[in-house]
């Protein structure tokens, strides 16, 4: 674990900063770098991010369709020639799709591809089967692949290079389009394997990583106002998770909830929770996410609303947790959930 205060540049509590298309010019800059690396898509090139490296690069680039299996199909038998392929699509696609190449063809075979799983979670606006909600899950319990949940514009940036330098499979799951900007480049280094502390407290743990990292800083400042002191643990490496840094903040804290854009089931949470149950480890733990149900096709305040991810909402259930309640999550409010006559969108739904 590191501890990181000065590099987080976001307060939680004033307008947070975006910026866009960060992952077109990362793997664009990586490609300059090393000629090694080469970029596979399943259709969706520009919505991919990987136009720029396919218009530097078009001898290193290659569009596949949408057939996601044989992408990973070529992928592998790239990584055998001595390339390093980044193979990119949704997230819901790259694992439920291909989930039996993955496997077989990269995991068991340990080729060093790398994979891109975009719009996880509420960041897909498309419904069920474009939302993954249980790639972590599917990915952390495969053999040989390491798991990284970016948060931030900076982690995209750096974590491009991190896991074209880890030798082996590493799946890589991000927001495409505009990403928020919370670490400062200067003095925040993503590495595999590492958590890091970002804010001091001494009441409640939140443990977070991907999208949700920027609603734990808005959520710990509203509780701040309420009294309650909260320590806030980044943790982009799911798989190797660090223990050890997880341990620490256990003993900091009287009580830890995990923050999750996926299923409560096989996500960050389930993590944590087998840290703390294999080192014996008792003290106040609830897990908040998608509490085991399918999407809608919606865009990502409401599906935040729809589930209880918005940061008044994870403040809530927080101090329901704290209050000894059984079920904190089913304690705070919910949007209503409105759908029109046949099927079709009302205006809170829209992008």
């Amino acid at each position: 674990m590191k501890k990181v205060f000065d590099a987080v540049v976001y307060n939680g509590g004033s307008e947070i900063i975006e910026k866009k298309k960060v992952y077109t010019e990362a793997i664009k800059s990586l490609g300059e770098k090393y000629h090694d690396v080469v970029c596979l898509t399943a259709d969706m090139t520009y919505l991919l991010e990987v136009d720029a490296f396919r218009d530097k690069f078009p001898e290193r680039a290659f569009d596949l369709g949408v057939a996601e299996q044989n992408m990973i199909g070529v992928a592998s038998g790239m990584a055998q020639a001595g390339e390093v392929p980044f193979a990119h699509t949704f997230g819901c696609f790259i694992t439920r799709r291909a989930m039996d190449q993955i496997v077989n063809a990269i995991a068991y075979a340990k080729k060093n591809v790398k994979m891109v799983g975009m719009m996880p979670g509420i960041a897909s606006d498309g419904g069920p089967s474009h939302m993954a909600i249980d790639d972590i899950s599917m990915m952390r319990s495969t053999p040989n692949m390491t798991v990284i949940d970016l948060g931030d514009s900076t982690e995209t940036e750096q974590a491009v290079e991190a896991a074209y330098l880890h030798e082996g499979p590493v799946y890589l799951r991000m927001r495409r389009g505009k990403q928020h900007y919370l670490f400062d480049s200067s003095k925040y280094q993503l590495e595999i394997g590492e958590s890091y502390w970002i804010q001091e407290g001494s009441d409640l743990c939140i443990v977070s990583s991907g999208i949700m990292t920027s609603r734990a800083l808005e959520a710990a400042s509203l509780l701040e106002k309420q009294g309650i002191s909260t320590n806030i643990l980044h943790v982009p490496s799911i798989k190797p998770i660090d223990s050890e840094g997880i341990m620490e903040m256990a003993s900091r804290s009287k009580a830890l909830i995990t923050l999750d854009n996926h299923n409560v089931i096989g996500g960050l949470g389930s993590a944590v929770g087998e840290v703390l149950l294999e080192n014996q480890i008792s003290l106040p733990f609830y897990k908040i996410g998608i509490q085991d149900k399918f999407g809608k096709a919606a865009n990502e305040p409401y599906l935040a609303q729809l589930f209880g991810l918005e940061p008044s909402q994870i403040a809530q259930t927080a101090i329901a947790f704290l209050e000894g309640k059984s079920n904190p999550q089913a304690e705070i409010v919910m949007e209503p959930q409105i759908v029109t006559q046949g099927g079709g969108w009302e205006e809170a739904w829209k992008n």
